[in-house]
């Protein structure tokens, strides 16, 4: 009986290999960003000649652009240890006194989705960025007293995709701030071709560019829809190699449109189009029209349309766009009455 369970085994780490080789390891191998790369090459220079740790770092911008990815870099480049850490798992002020008093000399502490902190922790980490001490408070009432408690020199490499949910004070406590810009089809193409290299799949030039194409500008999600074309291509006879019919087949099997749509934004759209008569409609009755949360709607499908130009918001709600129309293939009102506002 244990032979299956060892082979499944081999089978989860090889996966795991497979997908940390994904993850560029330097700066160098990083695509895309060339401004961020730049600014961070300099200030980890500069960390090294001086023989300190590197400032604290905030890196902002919208899901799977590469966050986790470069302070996965800046402490392999730092040569220190990284801790990761997160937002949601830090509710209290005595979940980050833990966390910060078991840090290592050096030590590159990641913090993922860094403004969804409890207060009292915010609070706590200005001190401890700032002069790396924390105080504890020992006690209640009148009799309660403050401990200081001396930390070890860290780099805290906070990540946000909504940085206007920071406190000022945390905010300017960051040595450098990198906002990271969505991929132009250029360097997905260059994320998809060191991809497939690793994952074993030969791709030709318009493969690649089908792919980056339909990826939202996003190299995560390039990466997933590169593994559903390999599945597609082991499934139907093609071994390790995949022609532009397979990634159409594929991504049409998993109602990924030429442009990047999915299930849910075309939803979106065609309830906005058809049912609403293209807006203006709030975003709740949106939401429950396609049978989604309203955070979801709008934090997970709002982005990328308002970003191609598919959809407004209004004071008055959501408009459905004039290419969102020429999308769907529905004539446009006409006049132009629901873009006055615009």
């Amino acid at each position: 009986m244990a032979e299956p369970r060892d082979a499944a085994e081999a089978v989860d780490e090889t996966e795991l290999a497979i997908e940390g080789a994904l993850r560029p390891a330097s700066l160098g191998e990083f695509v895309g960003q060339p401004k961020v790369r730049g600014q961070l090459q300099l200030l980890l220079q500069a960390a090294r000649i001086q023989e300190r740790p590197a400032d604290h770092i905030l890196l902002a911008g919208p899901p799977g652009l590469g966050k986790t990815t470069l302070a996965m870099i800046v402490a392999h480049e730092s040569e220190r240890p990284l801790r990761l850490s997160s937002g949601p798992a830090i509710q209290h002020a005595g979940d980050l006194a833990a966390l910060l008093s078991s840090l290592t000399p050096g030590e590159v502490l990641f913090i993922d989705e860094i403004h969804r902190m409890a207060r009292s922790a915010e609070e706590m980490l200005y001190l401890a960025m700032e002069d790396f001490r924390i105080d504890i408070m020992v006690g209640k009432g009148a009799g309660a007293t403050s401990i200081p408690l001396d930390l070890a020199p860290f780099t805290l490499v906070g990540a946000t995709t909504r940085s206007g949910l920071l406190p000022n004070p945390l905010r300017d406590r960051f040595g450098f701030t990198g906002h990271l810009e969505y991929y132009g089809e250029d360097d997905l193409e260059r994320v998809i071709a060191r991809s497939s290299s690793v994952l074993g799949v030969s791709l030709p030039e318009d493969a690649l560019s089908e792919i980056a194409r339909r990826s939202r500008g996003t190299p995560r999600i390039a990466n997933r829809l590169l593994r559903r074309v390999r599945d597609y291509a082991l499934v139907h006879g093609a071994g390790g190699s995949a022609t532009l019919g397979d990634v159409r087949a594929a991504l049409d099997l998993y109602d990924v449109d030429g442009i990047g749509l999915d299930r849910l934004d075309r939803a979106v759209l065609d309830a906005l189009v058809r049912r609403f008569g293209g807006g203006p409609v709030g975003l709740s009755t949106l939401a429950v029209a396609v049978g989604e949360e309203a955070e979801t709607v709008e934090s997970v499908v709002e982005p990328y349309l308002v970003r191609i130009g598919f959809l407004g918001r209004t004071p008055r709600g959501r408009i459905a766009m004039p290419e969102a129309y020429a999308h769907l293939g529905v004539a446009a009102p006409g006049g132009g009455a629901l873009f006055d506002d615009l």
